[in-house]
């Protein structure tokens, strides 16, 4: 079967508010620094510049700093707000990141999440998707090293072109959330989608929707739509038993709810419910995410593949519901139950295991044919002796 990618996507949320940024920090390079050990293949990093919660402002920094402290994880913009920036230092950053990394970075694209952020610099919230379409385009040609002349109001570039070639032929990624503006994107430009939130079942299925944008449009453009450059995200807490899972998660759910209700303006992403217990039904019940065990994370996982058709990553949107040493073990567990499941890594060694026990029943028969055989002999010889 084929391989299916794990890894996250860190906004990062820190809720509620009040907490040291620089141990906060820590703590996001922690989890990197763990999954790089476990095995875990990419995470992506957000850019924020508001409401107080999702703290880095510049992904590129941070992957920067996090490639010294990791070794195999690759590590992507999640996202790059596009319309925030200039095309041409994006293209020189990311192909200079691609070099730093040796060839572990990835592009994530995506108009800018919150409108706070937005407003701050003069951008109306019904200019980001269309400026995002625009900007990927002269973004685009930039990086395949053409000249590029073009104004908006946002920039003016001319005969503007970078002057490094990127290291290796590294992934860029556009996000999506509900709207199909990010496959548009993404299918016109031969790019891969990142589907956030999208993970929910019944009513609206916006994977559906996100995937038959992908198809149209990849062909119309002449690109073919690769399921493995699809990635799904959506949140999830692990833990030995349900009960311990949903415990677990009473330390950080609540802020963590209040912040997409009461803070964010977004609402494609908002918690329902003011209980504990109506905003874990939220996270469980609609399909949203995982507040469980091992076999709830496998259980979501395949029917996400039914409902999607297939996709080739899939991303944990990472949290502070949980304690530190909490959170530690739900990403161990995933990678110790679940990742081998859709990922055919332990599939040999049950055969290993299968073939010894095969053979020790058979060798252990011989051992006890070759035991009482002896043994007749034996009673034989003294019979015959007396």
């Amino acid at each position: 079967m084929p391989r299916l990618r794990f890894g996250i996507f860190m906004a990062p949320f820190h809720s509620p508010v009040g907490q040291d940024p620089t141990s906060a920090y820590e703590r996001d390079l922690d989890i990197l620094k763990l999954l790089d050990k476990l095995g875990y293949d990419e995470a992506w990093i957000g850019e924020h510049h508001s409401c107080g919660h999702e703290i880095i402002p510049d992904p590129m920094i941070f992957i920067a700093h996090a490639a010294n402290h990791t070794r195999h994880i690759k590590l992507g913009t999640g996202v790059v707000s596009l319309p925030y920036h200039n095309p041409l230092w994006v293209a020189d950053r990311a192909m200079f990141l691609d070099h730093l990394t040796r060839g572990r970075f990835m592009l994530g694209l995506g108009p800018g999440a919150l409108p706070t952020d937005a407003t701050m610099i003069g951008i109306g919230l019904e200019e980001q998707r269309g400026a995002l379409e625009q900007d990927t385009d002269v973004l685009m040609a930039l990086l395949r090293g053409e000249t590029v002349s073009a104004k908006t109001a946002r920039y003016n570039l001319v005969d503007a072109r970078t002057q490094l070639t990127a290291y290796s032929d590294f992934e860029i990624a556009v996000a999506a959330i509900a709207s199909p503006t990010g496959p548009r994107i993404a299918a016109k430009n031969g790019l891969g989608l990142l589907s956030v939130g999208a993970t929910v079942q019944g009513g609206f299925d916006a994977l559906a929707l996100h995937w038959d944008v992908m198809e149209q449009r990849s062909a119309e453009f002449g690109h073919t739509a690769s399921r493995d450059r699809w990635r799904l995200v959506g949140p999830m807490h692990l833990a030995e038993t349900r009960e311990q899972a949903i415990e677990d998660v009473r330390f950080g759910l609540g802020p963590w709810c209040e912040y997409t209700q009461d803070v964010v303006a977004a609402p494609h992403f908002r918690a329902v419910g003011k209980s504990f217990e109506e905003r874990v039904s939220w996270v469980n019940d609609t399909g949203l995410g995982v507040i469980g065990t091992p076999d709830d994370a496998i259980a979501q996982i395949e029917r996400l593949e039914n409902q999607s058709g297939g996709f080739g990553a899939y991303l944990l949107m990472h949290h502070e519901w949980a304690r530190p040493d909490a959170t530690a073990k739900s990403y161990e567990l995933l990678a110790r139950y679940v990742k081998p499941r859709f990922q055919g890594s332990a599939d040999r060694l049950r055969q290993a295991e299968e073939y010894g026990r095969s053979r020790w029943r058979e060798l252990d028969q011989r051992q006890a044919d070759a035991i009482q055989a002896a043994t007749d002999r034996h009673a034989k010889e003294r019979a015959e002796a007396g």
